[in-house]
């Protein structure tokens, strides 16, 4: 992959696979380690990238890999040590910004509930849910990204939503 190339996908893909780094890690440290690596690695490999159809679909794939390597080695790291490596930050950040009205005020709460309903969700549900609905991948990209089939995907959404509606009947 030629230097071009690269700087071609980051101005056109670069805000959204920060924005699924930001939601598959739960911090700004780790979201923009991930999103350095996956560009260095997509540099790294060179002429050996060839993005046939979605270059945004094999952004994430790379993105995701990283990231289960990460957690991988994280979770290596705490069998040996005993001590668990994790950020507590938030992904989003509210600024107050001069007077809202009610119904802004409601549907911003409504929002971050469901995110943070999503972030609870285990990764093997919520990696597809953020594929689909966040990054609005199709599933069959979805299942590409993932490296699983198609039907597993719509599977876990499925069971995604069963979660995510009997957490949030309870908060709503």
């Amino acid at each position: 992959m030629r230097q071009e190339e690269l700087e071609n996908y980051i101005y056109a893909y670069g805000k959204d696979l920060y924005s699924f780094c930001c939601c598959v890690t739960h911090s700004r440290q780790e979201a923009d380690d991930l999103y350095q690596e996956t560009f260095l690695k997509m540099y790294e490999l060179g002429e050996k990238v060839i993005i046939k159809s979605n270059p945004k679909s094999f952004m994430m794939s790379v993105a995701l890999n990283l990231y289960r390597n990460f957690k991988r080695k994280q979770s290596v790291r705490q069998k040996i040590t005993g001590i668990n490596v994790t950020a507590d930050e938030t992904v989003e950040q509210i600024a107050a910004q001069g007077q809202e009205t009610e119904e802004m005020m409601i549907a911003r709460e409504e929002r971050l509930m469901v995110r943070e309903a999503v972030a609870q969700l285990p990764d093997k549900y919520k990696i597809p849910v953020l594929l689909c609905y966040m990054e609005e991948l199709s599933t069959a990209e979805a299942a590409s990204a993932m490296q699983i089939p198609e039907g597993t995907v719509k599977t876990r959404i499925h069971r995604a939503k069963k979660i995510l509606k009997k957490k949030l009947e309870d908060l709503l």
